[in-house]
């Protein structure tokens, strides 16, 4: 095994002169702190994580019969 650090601080560079970090997937120069950290720009990121699908545009109404001894008389 190296000697290297597992994480980069890629917000703080010795020097002020900032690390080129290029995104994983297409190549160009990320600038966010957040995507550089990541390794992804937001384009590339949403392709690999798209978002969660709204279940409540799945859901819909259903024609069902009332129940058994339910006849609406209150008991």
């Amino acid at each position: 095994m190296s000697d290297e650090p597992l994480a980069i601080a890629v917000d703080a560079a010795p020097g002020g002169a900032g690390r080129l970090v290029r995104c994983r997937l297409c190549g160009r120069p990320l600038t966010g702190a957040g995507s550089r950290r990541t390794g992804l720009g937001p384009t590339c990121d949403a392709k690999l994580h798209p978002p969660a699908p709204d279940i409540r545009t799945r859901r819909h109404e259903v024609a069902q019969d009332p129940l058994p001894g339910l006849d609406g008389a209150a008991g």
